[in-house]
């Protein structure tokens, strides 16, 4: 089907329904988070975070899976916009791997014994470093995609974890801490919202017809999935103070200082 099939959309306008469905994920994420502190500190038992089972636990890689699908999807349209070139995508994924360092560099300070050594952050980075080398590919993404999570759902199933923890940040590893998100299974996320970006919005156009919404109560309501990624810088330290202000007893003994 060729491209004049498809609605057409400036290069600069933004897909509102990707924008509310990211935006709903940040809500999410917000909300599982402040449970997460809640149980972390003792304050209240909430059940986050629980063993591996159970809705919250099920929701959090439900949630991350959407960023990572929606991530996906948006690098085939900002490629197909602007046909940026590779190492662009791969600077992205340097700063963003730049701020999971931060990450644990932090949590090593107030929690060592299971600070975050491959978050979502140093996910995102690896991510965007690799996935460049995917985007002249369609199907071979959904196969590679496919393939990988049925092979990180099988190790899990089966109790497979890699012995060597220089390979934490590709196959599963046993160990504790506060945040692990290894390419295997989750880059085959990734790559299969590179296939869904290909198919439903080629040329970065979309392909599929729906009501166009610009108001500007809308463009408020979408602010947060259009800026994800400091979404989620901004609510940990605004998180933690809130907490501080609130159960000061509770953060000091994670204080480094």
């Amino acid at each position: 089907m060729e491209a004049t099939t498809f609605s057409y959309i400036s290069k600069h306008k933004r897909f509102w329904e990707i924008d509310v469905v990211r935006t709903v994920a940040v809500l999410i994420m917000i909300v599982f988070d402040v449970l997460y502190v809640l149980a972390y500190l003792r304050i209240q038992n909430t059940g986050v975070p629980g063993p591996y089972q159970g809705f919250w636990w099920w929701m959090a890689r439900v949630n991350a899976s959407v960023f990572m699908f929606l991530a996906g999807v948006s690098l085939t349209i900002s490629q197909a916009r602007t046909s940026k070139r590779m190492s662009s995508f791969m600077l992205r994924g340097l700063k963003i791997l730049g701020w999971g360092m931060m990450i644990t560099l932090l949590t090593w300070l107030i929690a060592p014994d299971e600070y975050v050594r491959f978050g979502i952050l140093h996910f995102f980075g690896i991510a965007f470093i690799v996935a460049p080398f995917f985007l002249g590919f369609r199907y071979v993404n959904l196969i590679v995609g496919v393939a990988l999570l049925a092979a990180g759902i099988y190790l899990l199933e089966q109790g497979v974890f890699v012995d060597l923890p220089w390979l934490l940040w590709l196959l599963p590893y046993r160990f504790v801490t506060l945040d692990y998100w290894p390419l295997v299974p989750w880059f085959g996320v990734f790559l299969l919202g590179m296939f869904g970006g290909k198919m439903l919005y080629p040329q970065g156009n979309r392909r599929f017809h729906i009501p166009e919404f610009s108001h500007s109560v809308v463009s408020a309501l979408t602010f947060p999935g259009r800026h994800p990624l400091a979404m989620y810088i901004a609510h940990w330290p605004i998180l933690i103070g809130i907490m501080f202000a609130l159960y000061p007893d509770k953060i000091l003994p994670y204080l480094p200082f």
